[in-house]
């Protein structure tokens, strides 16, 4: 199969990125790929909302800048924060125009929220499906774009470069070029190659690497494994950002989130005792941002030897409780919960990557004709710690960036014909698939018990030490047996977890999203780090 454009991935910031070649290019076909349905994306999780300025007699570009940067603590790139919250509104404005719909007040504006780290009331939202309504909008233009074809059940294996054409490819090669991917169909159960002009990367987050995670099951890192193999370059993947407040349901994967427009609205933490304990720990409370609060809770779940805190609403308006979280309200209620009589026992949980596949202002990857955008890109708006609901934004504009970027350069590139088939010789079925779903296991329990919210040197050497164990027994089970998603994904997140792993033992520093015991203290001379 050949293209002009290939996007890989669902999303916001795929399906922006497709819905604005097409258009400019009503002649050419947009190939869109997903590992399952078109709409099972990071994308519609999203609860809390979209960040913008929007009512500019209060707010302004300056304090949406400024929050972004203190939220990121001194690691984030200007010029991507700059170019994110001036253009965003614009891109909101295009999302609304596609359908999409938000929230307004009995005076028919919309009803602005406020989150963590946020200086003015500034989120535009749908409920509590923010994301699932964007998403809907956005398959639903897709779906009036003639030229849009999007195939399911498509799982991506490799970026195709020069080594597939036997030259030897290092991270020092010059020029290293995307042809294209090898696909694992799994409608045919074949292995294909998909040649294009263009490729986009846009797959989402990694956190399925933890145990315990707000993101669904398909949330593998695999476009971030992928270049990483590539020889692309990765950035700052030491920061994970762990939800504060994400339902304790033990045993339940993914965890419920309960989005922190919650708070925003005036629901406060409280330990076991019933106190509440923001206010030791930072003078904004409730509302600090992410990495403050979730640091915050886990110190309490340890003082106290619990594994949850609360989450207390029951001094908040019911009628406006349920307006506003309607899905909330009666996920807590089918588990016996009324957030009116009883707090809410929450917990942190992995949610967010702030680091990722290394990109420019243009979401131009260090490989050619390859550029990425939406979480699987670290495009420097987030630094050490990404202010909520900045991450739908940063998907539309830098979807937009990429695309503008790429119809200006698709004219001067040819498809390369010479690219092999895929060889699967002297592989076999896997007999045993307990080998597959121990090693993923076994690598959640790692990455949670030693690279989580607080992390020590010694916790980090010994997760180095399991993952490559994990590493040597997969690629070897790699080698021998067929390729399936379930192996795929293993390997996948077995490579994120040692660049999480990698980078948190470079950074000797305490900074944002990456806090480690042993140092305290930040180093303004540790900038980014890229493997």
């Amino acid at each position: 199969m050949q293209t002009d454009f290939l996007v890989i991935g669902s999303g916001i910031a795929g399906l922006t990125y497709a819905l604005k070649t097409a258009k400019h290019f009503p002649d050419k076909k947009i190939l869109v790929i997903t590992k399952t349905q078109a709409d099972e994306t990071n994308t519609k999780y999203a609860q809390g909302g979209v960040a913008g300025v929007w009512d500019e007699a209060k707010d302004s570009f300056e304090k949406h800048i400024e929050d972004t940067l203190i939220a990121g603590d001194g690691l984030c790139n200007n010029q991507a924060v700059e170019i994110v919250v001036k253009e965003g509104p614009e891109r909101i404005r295009e999302i609304i125009g596609y359908g999409a719909e938000f929230d307004k007040n009995a005076s028919g504006e919309y009803a602005l929220g406020r989150e963590g780290g946020h200086s003015e009331y500034r989120i535009l939202h749908h409920k509590d499906v923010t994301g699932q309504e964007i998403e809907r909008a956005l398959l639903e233009e897709v779906s009036k774009t003639k030229n849009i074809e999007i195939v399911n059940h498509c799982f991506v294996i490799d970026i195709i470069t020069q080594h597939h054409l036997g030259y030897l490819v290092t991270k020092s090669t010059q020029d290293i070029t995307c042809y294209g991917v090898y696909v694992l169909n799994l409608n045919t159960n074949e292995i294909e190659k998909i040649l294009s002009k263009i490729t986009l990367l846009a797959t989402g987050g990694c956190g399925q690497a933890y145990r315990t995670t707000t993101n669904p099951r398909i949330a593998t890192g695999d476009g971030v494994a992928m270049v990483y193999r590539a020889k692309g370059r990765i950035e700052n993947m030491e920061f994970i950002q762990f939800h504060p407040t994400a339902l304790y349901e033990p045993g339940v994967s993914p965890s419920f989130l309960i989005t922190e427009a919650v708070r925003g609205d005036g629901g406060i933490l409280r330990n076991k005792y019933g106190e509440a304990f923001m206010e030791k720990y930072d003078e904004r409370k409730d509302l600090a941002p992410r990495d403050i609060v979730a640091r915050a809770i886990d110190s309490e779940m340890k003082r106290t030897g619990t594994e949850h805190v609360y989450l207390d609403c029951r001094h908040m308006s019911k009628e406006a409780f349920i307006n506003h979280f309607p899905n909330i309200y009666e996920k807590c209620l089918s588990i016996g919960i009324d957030v009116t009589q009883n707090m809410i026992p929450v917990a942190p949980a992995a949610h967010y990557s702030c680091g990722g596949i290394k990109t420019d202002e243009w979401g131009r990857t260090s490989i050619k004709h390859l550029y990425a955008c939406g979480e699987c890109a670290s495009t420097g708006l987030h630094g050490a710690n990404r202010l909520a609901s900045n991450s739908l934004l940063e998907g539309m504009v830098y979807g937009h960036r990429c695309y503008l970027d790429s119809v200006r350069i698709v004219g001067t590139i040819d498809i390369e014909n010479n690219i092999p088939d895929w060889n699967a010789l002297g592989t076999s079925d896997p007999k045993e698939m307990i080998l597959i779903t121990q090693s993923l296991k076994e690598l959640q329990l790692i990455m949670s018990d030693y690279v989580g919210i607080v992390r020590t040197d010694v916790r980090l050497r010994r997760a180095m030490k399991r993952l490559d164990l994990l590493f040597e027994e997969t690629e070897e089970l790699y080698r021998s047996t067929r390729v399936s998603p379930q192996l795929c994904e293993l390997r996948n997140l077995i490579t994120v977890g040692y660049l999480i792993v990698k980078g948190a033992e470079f950074r000797k520093e305490s900074r944002g999203l990456h806090y480690n015991t042993d140092h305290l203290e930040k180093n303004p001379l540790l900038q980014n780090i890229i493997l």
